[in-house]
């Protein structure tokens, strides 16, 4: 007799019926996937309606039952055999005694498992096995033949519990923040004045699994050479640079295309959304297109959805004044008009800092390079710079980074210099540099994360810079997982200015300049800033001081001067002198927008030597808070409508005109609901009632914003955080 295949509809249902007729031979009647039994054991409850989920290295269970007898171990064999694309292992099924770990799949069944009618197999695959969706057949051979069966099919994930996975966390409430948490908190603004907004992570949506494994199958690896890629599938460190290039679209059928200014009206800004779960559907749903539009916490975002959701534990991390290094000499130049005005580059290079920058950590081992740089890896899949070729980045050991290993792979010295190059600042005049300063501190000033159980920030400063900064190390080829390691020369962070020259004159050792905000100011508010001058000489001197105040986003350059101010003064050998400054609300209120960031900068100049010197500060101003309020707390249920109160004070010194207040929230509502008043009085409110209902589980997030009809941008943004359950 030969091969009889027959084949089922495996996707929907957890039992599969198999017909036939029944000649004495043992014929399969069914198979019971034991959905919600393998969900419950393998930590999967939730990722998917559709398939059958289980991690690797962990055996999950498969009841067959025999259409007119049961199956005879002594005259027939029982095997089942996976398929991942054109790669099979057949496993045969073995009676036994005890449970154990193997190096191969197994097939096993134990005592009190075989029954008149049926038996319950427990099928394992090895710990390092390939991620993806694996086919199942099931082969009942014996001297009259063999019957083969398709029998559905099952998604294999990363196990972060399995000590053999190289993605092992060894404490369950780790892996219930950086695995099983749905919900996360991007940390914004600048060093002074940190923001919050919260994100919906939502990989227990509808769909977002399969759409994560989509993502391996057009991935440019995988449409190359498809058997390579799904054996390459089994390594981390193969995955998470493979997802790193999928988030971005810039050389493949990525999800999100990134824009930084301009104009955003063909697609949706990225400061409006607010979950992953949206922008991945919608990338499947329009067969690949790229959605628009991405900025780094967004790439960030969506990239930890996948990892979480593929098993591998992840978390946002927020880089504050994070340097963008393009040329790989560790500095970055700033220019400074000699009126404390920030200016465009000249030329110099394309370098910059960003107020903040947000990147993704992955935990895995290393054993490509070796025990000490296991654990936490940088994975940025904002696309800046290509790394072998393709727009990614990492993963890079944090280790590596404290170390100032700088050729670790992946991408270390790109990440060393965003979290320690130094910030060099020329003043220059009639296209002369007339003073310089070196800022050592203030790149990567501040890296926080999100707490485990906890909205509030933990500082991962320390585990990226060590407390004594020596020179950054480049590291040999890794041999035997160790990696032998030299000093960088002594000149690398030597300055130099391009096509600038220099002006001839004195030192600046004589004088000294600091800047500080007093206190950050909330929307409303006088902005208060001292100047100290400190006369380190031993004469009496005359000085000219600048102080300027632009308007500028994280990413950019400053913009125009909103205030400035000059005046003359004098200071004694020796003195220390300190000059108060107040910004009145009405001085700054018609040109702030809720992204915006104020860039304070002071020029002190000697009148006699000409001496210049400079201190600057970037801060963001508070923004107007919306209050969001769910009646009966932020606990709902499934389908059941609750009601939620939506109101904003105008914090303001003038009227707004034309003020539309509006909410939203995937999986809460339809659409957006709004509304609007004419005019708003300071100290006037303006309020909303909106129903909210939700269809599944989970954590899902409200936001409202408010925008009036003088400026074309959202002036205030706020969230709420509702979780959902089904009882």
């Amino acid at each position: 007799m030969g091969i009889c295949y027959q084949t089922m509809d495996c996707m929907q249902h957890t039992r599969q019926n198999i017909a036939g007729t029944d000649d004495g031979h043992c014929r399969l009647k069914y198979v019971n996937l034991e959905v919600q039994e393998n969900h419950a054991s393998h930590q999967t409850l939730g990722l998917s309606s559709q398939h059958l989920v289980v991690r690797r290295g962990k055996p999950f269970k498969l009841t067959l039952l025999f259409r007119s007898r049961a199956w005879n171990p002594q005259t027939e064999n029982l095997v089942l055999e996976v398929w991942l694309g054109g790669l099979s292992e057949r496993i045969p099924v073995r009676l036994s005694r005890k449970r154990s770990h193997s190096l191969k799949w197994s097939a096993r069944v134990f005592p009190g498992d075989r029954h008149p009618q049926s038996v319950a197999v427990h099928l394992c695959s090895p710990a390092l096995s390939s991620v993806g969706v694996y086919r199942l057949l099931v082969h009942i051979e014996s001297t009259r033949g063999t019957r083969s069966y398709a029998v559905g099919s099952f998604v294999l994930l990363c196990n972060p519990w399995l000590k053999d996975d190289p993605v092992f966390m060894p404490l369950d409430i780790h892996i219930e923040e950086y695995v099983k948490s749905d919900f996360g908190m991007v940390y914004m603004g600048t060093s002074l004045n940190v923001s919050q907004r919260p994100w919906s992570f939502g990989q227990y949506e509808p769909g977002v699994l399969e759409v994560c494994l989509k993502l391996l199958q057009v991935s440019p690896q995988h449409l190359r050479d498809k058997q390579r890629d799904y054996v390459r599938r089994v390594d981390p460190v193969y995955l998470s640079r493979v997802l790193c290039a999928m988030v971005n679209c810039n050389d493949d059928l990525g999800v999100l295309a990134g824009k930084w200014q301009g104009d955003y009206r063909e697609g949706t800004r990225p400061t409006e959304w607010s979950g992953s779960a949206d922008i991945l559907n919608q990338w499947a749903s329009s067969r690949f297109s790229p959605v628009r539009y991405g900025q780094c916490w967004v790439f960030a975002s969506v990239l930890c959805t996948v990892m979480r959701a593929l098993g591998i534990p992840s978390r946002v991390v927020t880089v504050f004044n994070a340097a963008h290094d393009t040329n790989g000499n560790l500095k970055i130049e700033e220019i400074y008009s000699t009126r404390g005005e920030k200016c465009e580059k000249l030329g110099l290079s394309k370098d910059s800092i960003w107020n903040f920058h947000v990147w993704v950590e992955c935990w895995m081992r290393r054993p490509d390079l070796g025990p000490e740089f296991d654990g936490w890896q940088v994975v940025d899949p904002t696309p800046q710079e290509k790394s072998s070729g393709i727009f990614c980045c990492g993963p890079c050991p944090v280790a590596a980074i404290q170390r100032g290993y700088l050729n670790v792979p992946y991408d270390a010295a790109f990440i060393y210099a965003s979290i320690d190059a130094d910030v060099v600042r020329l003043i220059v005049r009639d296209g002369l540099v007339v003073g310089r300063s070196v800022d050592t501190e203030c790149v990567g000033q501040l890296i926080y994360t999100k707490s485990i159980g906890s909205d509030t920030p933990e500082n991962l400063t320390q585990a990226y810079k060590s407390l004594q900064r020596g020179p950054a190390v480049i590291a040999v080829k890794p041999q035997y997982g160790v990696c032998h390691m030299f000093s960088m020369a002594a000149d690398s962070r030597n300055v130099s200015y391009g096509a600038l020259p220099v002006e001839t004159g004195g030192s600046t050792s004589g004088l000294k300049v600091s800047l500080k905000v007093q206190r950050v100011p909330s929307v409303g508010e006088s902005i208060c800033v001292s100047v100290t001058v400190t006369n380190r000489g031993s004469c009496h001197r005359v000085l000219l001081e600048h102080l300027n105040a632009q308007l500028k986003e994280f990413n950019s350059s400053a913009q125009t001067t909103f205030w400035e101010t000059h005046q003359k003064l004098q200071i004694q050998a020796g003195e220390v002198l300190t000059l108060q400054h107040v910004i009145s609300p009405v001085e700054y209120e018609s040109m702030l927008v809720v992204k915006d960031i104020v860039n304070m900068a002071v020029v002190i100049k000697d009148v006699r030597t000409k001496e210049r010197v400079l201190a600057a500060e970037e801060f963001n101003i508070t923004s107007p808070q919306i209050s969001i309020e769910v009646q009966g707390g932020d606990w709902i249920q499934v389908g059941k409508e609750c009601t939620v109160h939506v109101s904003f004070t105008n914090t303001f010194t003038k009227v707004l005109a034309g003020v539309l207040l509006t909410v939203e929230g995937s999986g809460l509502i339809q659409g957006k609901d709004q509304t609007r008043a004419v005019l708003l009085q300071p100290g006037q409110t303006i309020e909303k009632e909106v129903s909210i209902m939700a269809a599944s589980a989970g954590t899902k997030l409200l936001m409202a914003s408010l925008c009036h009809s003088n400026s074309s941008y959202v002036m205030a943004r706020s969230f709420h955080r509702v979780s959902v359950t089904t009882t």
